[in-house]
């Protein structure tokens, strides 16, 4: 079951010319047509589905900078400034509050990691702070939980996925971008080898630059084009409860569990010790990439082999302009609710807060992230096809970045002056 999504009035034509194309219709590829279309450039979106059908809507909203790997963390300074300023921007509630975010440690060696975090962004002037036992039980009270401490930051907070994403479209609409949904893009069009415009399953395009932000579907797109981007299938499974009363406002991350009350009063909360991995081709082909990411997460990885393996088989990896494309194939990746991760979540949750224990969960979905080996964005041109730019392989924690993120696309695309260094998300790292 997916989230229940703020419905966006789309185009149903287009032009056959504009200046920028993006492909895909998930948070920051609106984002960066928002920022364009402020600009007065011509923008298109192209959505092989519907606006932030997949992980933009499915992720658990939080906007966070803790435990952000250093050269990450400018993005996430600059996204914190721009989620505060969201909701006027775009003229509608996006669900933001600046409410802070706490990781739970549970050993003095978790504690210890956190320190260490710490020293790496002590540079970065943030607000975030170690935490004693009986500051949790002060700022999160009800616990029955032993903790040996905590990480803090009361500047982190969160947005509701079910808003932000359908809010900035209707903006980037007003202002002029062109957005059209259950149109999937098939491939580029190249003149002297770089980009000329895009070819869609309803005909040509023409286009100066195109920014690929098509999350998990990015490595297919451009595998066909014979260039290899390494991301990886994981699957979160979350749900919401009713509004009622909680302990707090804060996000709350603990060892096998968290939650965050969100505007309306209910809680997203998911089992964070949990994450399925569908075996795919992919596995075979790029899997060696993973091995330090899969020896560090031993346990929170769960192989499967089922329809999804499958499934993956099934869709094609070569095509052509005039070949029906895996995008029409499979318009939304709608990955079944993980049930036993959600019931692991509310045990795990209930022993550390007992007053959640026999939460209703009125609504659950899964999601599938798109995992680079570095767990860092891709956020930068490609050489090798001049007028191509690259926004994706978020790997899980793109929402709270992606106002600075679509931002940051979107100057690249122009040639003007970053937001921020964007030395950290070069695709040529890989």
């Amino acid at each position: 079951m997916a989230p229940t999504i703020m419905p966006v009035e789309t185009a149903q034509d287009f032009p056959p010319r504009t200046s920028v194309v993006i492909i895909g219709g998930g948070i920051v590829g609106l984002t960066a047509a928002l920022t364009l279309a402020e600009k007065n450039i011509p923008v298109l979106v192209l959505e092989k589905g519907r606006l932030a059908g997949e992980q933009s809507s499915r992720n658990l909203g939080w906007v966070r900078k803790t435990i952000r790997a250093a050269p990450d963390v400018p993005l996430a300074m600059a996204a914190d400034r721009l989620w505060a300023e969201m909701a006027t921007r775009v003229g509608a509630n996006v669900g933001y509050g600046r409410t802070g975010i706490m990781y739970l440690d549970r050993t003095e060696a978790d504690v210890a990691g956190h320190e260490d975090w710490l020293k790496s962004v002590s540079h970065l002037s943030l607000d975030s702070r170690l935490v004693t036992p009986s500051e949790i039980d002060e700022l999160v009270p009800g616990g029955a939980g032993k903790w040996a401490g905590g990480l803090y930051t009361p500047s982190d907070g969160h947005a509701d996925p079910t808003l932000a994403a359908s809010a900035i479209a209707k903006a980037a609409i007003s202002k002029g971008a062109v957005v059209v949904e259950n149109c999937a893009v098939r491939t580029l069009s190249l003149e002297a080898g770089r980009v000329a415009g895009v070819v869609t399953e309803r005909g040509e395009i023409r286009c100066d630059q195109v920014l690929l932000a098509g999350g998990l579907w990015s490595r297919r797109f451009l595998g066909n084009l014979g260039i290899s981007l390494p991301t990886l299938s994981l699957v979160c499974s979350a749900f919401r409860s009713p509004p009622m009363q909680g302990p707090c406002k804060i996000g709350v991350a603990g060892p096998d569990f968290s939650f965050c009350q969100h505007y309306d009063g209910s809680f997203i909360m998911t089992q964070r010790a949990a994450l399925m991995a569908p075996l795919t081709l992919d596995h075979v082909l790029i899997g060696m990439r993973y091995l330090s990411q899969l020896r560090g997460n031993r346990g929170i990885v769960r192989m499967k082999v089922g329809r999804e393996t499958i499934d993956d088989l099934k869709l094609r990896r070569r095509w052509g302009p005039a070949d029906e494309s895996p995008f029409e194939k499979r318009r939304v990746m709608d990955p079944p609710t993980i049930s036993n991760f959600n019931r692991e979540a509310v045990s795990n949750l209930s022993s550390a807060w007992p007053l959640f224990k026999g939460v209703e969960i009125k609504s659950a979905w899964a999601g599938t992230m798109d995992i680079t080996p570095d767990t860092h964005p891709v956020i930068g041109p490609v050489a090798r096809i001049p007028g191509l730019t690259l926004a994706t392989g978020f790997s899980g924690h793109g929402f709270g970045t992606s106002p600075a993120a679509g931002q940051l696309a979107a100057e690249l695309v122009t040639g003007e002056t970053p937001i921020v260094d964007p030395a950290p998300y070069r695709f040529e790292r890989f």
